[in-house]
């Protein structure tokens, strides 16, 4: 992911004529990947051992980019403030010290520590009061919020809280059955929340959303995908143990998403940019591209990679949600 952020915040800033903190918060928000929409390339459900290498990476990838794009959207908005105000006040210490180490360090913490509470209070406390007796799939929801909001009023990422959450969560007792609950609901809120999302960005895009698209910007976007995602994944890939096919499906489905938009929006509330529509066209038609290129291509390629590996690519495989 850094190194996608250098590479797309080096291509807006020539191709686009944009400054150089305004490129760093379009790369910023264009570098974490989003594969939800393509229900194809998700470990499968607890316990089911419908997973792989692939699977498991690009799902990971999501989660942990998903918190670690913020310190380069908060360094962004340092940059474009303290070149606003010609400031020479040492921002580069504040940034190291606050909203890398202690809001990455915090964030972590606070998660570890909400997943391990949530996991003892569900499957540890005695039999008669655990939470895992009750069958509610909903307890997973709470944790979820509860990780974000904490982490958030303590001033740090909730993003990556909610994830460290997750994984703690599930690991204080692996083999039980009230996973599957918690699963289920999750996967049918996910499913219910993303069509929501894809119906209003339908919307933004019939309200004019790529009225300020060029030609050049549309190029732009094509090799952000095309291009940087799939160079710098196989180069962060060198050294791991895994089939060519392997890594070149994990380079390929650097899938954008809703995540995107919230890391612009957030961006563009901090901070005055004059060009704000061309930066929300260009992130459209990448998410758009996206969707189309990702969401067509996610089936026919892990059914292949299946055949490959000897796996059945009709067991459970569910819709792509994407197409």
């Amino acid at each position: 992911m850094p190194l996608g952020i250098l590479a797309i915040t080096a291509v807006t800033a020539w191709g686009m004529g944009l400054p150089w903190a305004i490129a760093l918060l379009l790369a910023a928000s264009l570098a974490p990947t989003d594969p939800v929409l393509a229900a194809d390339i998700q470990v499968g459900p607890p316990k089911s051992e419908d997973e792989d290498e692939v699977r498991f990476g690009l799902t990971s990838e999501a989660g942990l980019n998903d918190g670690f794009a913020f310190p380069f959207v908060h360094l962004a908005i340092m940059l474009a403030a303290a070149t606003a105000a010609g400031s020479s006040k040492p921002w580069l210490g504040e940034w190291l010290t606050y909203r890398v180490l202690w809001e990455v360090g915090a964030g972590v913490g606070a998660g570890w520590l909400i997943g391990r509470a949530f996991g003892w209070l569900t499957f540890h406390v005695p039999a008669q009061t655990k939470l895992a007796q009750t069958g509610d799939g909903l307890i997973a929801l709470a944790a979820t919020c509860i990780s974000y909001g904490f982490t958030e009023i303590i001033h740090c990422y909730g993003f990556l809280a909610v994830f460290v959450t997750a994984l703690t969560f599930r690991g204080t007792h692996r083999t039980h059955d009230f996973h599957h609950d918690m699963h289920d609901v999750t996967e049918q809120i996910e499913r219910l929340a993303m069509m929501v999302l894809l119906l209003l960005f339908g919307g933004a895009l019939v309200s004019g959303l790529l009225n300020s698209v060029s030609l050049t910007d549309a190029l732009i976007a094509l090799v952000i995908l095309l291009v940087i995602r799939p160079i710098t994944g196989l180069v962060g890939l060198a050294g791991h143990r895994a089939d060519r096919s392997e890594k070149l499906t994990l380079a390929f489905f650097g899938i954008r998403g809703v995540g995107s938009i919230y890391y612009l929006a957030y961006g563009l509330n901090h901070i005055h940019v004059d060009a704000a529509e061309r930066l929300w066209g260009l992130l459209g038609l990448v998410v758009l591209f996206s969707i189309v290129l990702h969401g067509l291509t996610v089936t026919p390629i892990m059914r292949l990679l299946d055949q490959q590996h000897g796996r059945d690519p009709d067991k459970d495989a569910p819709p792509a949600v994407g197409a």
